[in-house]
């Protein structure tokens, strides 16, 4: 089993050789160590996102407000989760955001993680019939217990 540290190593690395720029590494490189930390599994979610990469198209949501559809494509999950903590602070306001389909959720909500520690609020989120309460950035609930989680 790795350390916590040498999987956010890993995934930095990993993210950058998909492309990503230093600074996205970084970023899913904290978030997929918090998945982690959590018992969830976020290197085997981004190991397959990043293998669906090649062959499949995402779109980018570089703007977020309540209503959020996807014109065919599913949502890039790391896109996404740097767009809402880019924008925390200014979407905080909304009581309720709806997104379209989201490639490998789990993987956004890390992002939405770290966001509720940045906001200092819990966040709830209901993806399918899974529930989870993030909660600053400290604890991650949710109703499902199955290891093997791919969203």
């Amino acid at each position: 089993m790795k350390s916590l540290s040498e999987i956010e190593t890993t995934v930095k690395r990993a993210t950058r050789a998909a492309g990503y720029s230093w600074g996205i590494a970084e970023d899913v490189g904290k978030s997929i160590r918090i998945l982690e930390l959590f018992g969830l599994p976020g290197v085997k979610n981004l190991n397959q996102y990043y293998k669906d990469k090649n062959f499949k198209k995402f779109e980018n949501l570089n703007l977020i407000s309540d209503r959020n559809i996807s014109t065919s494509l599913p949502f890039c999950p790391i896109i996404l989760g740097l767009s809402f903590l880019d924008q925390v602070k200014m979407i905080e306001q909304i009581k309720r955001i709806n997104f379209g389909i989201i490639a490998y959720p789990i993987i956004f909500l890390s992002f939405l993680s770290r966001a509720s520690e940045i906001i200092g609020k819990k966040i709830y989120i209901k993806i399918d019939n899974n529930e989870f309460l993030l909660n600053y950035n400290v604890n991650i609930y949710s109703n499902i217990s199955n290891k093997n989680l791919v969203l």
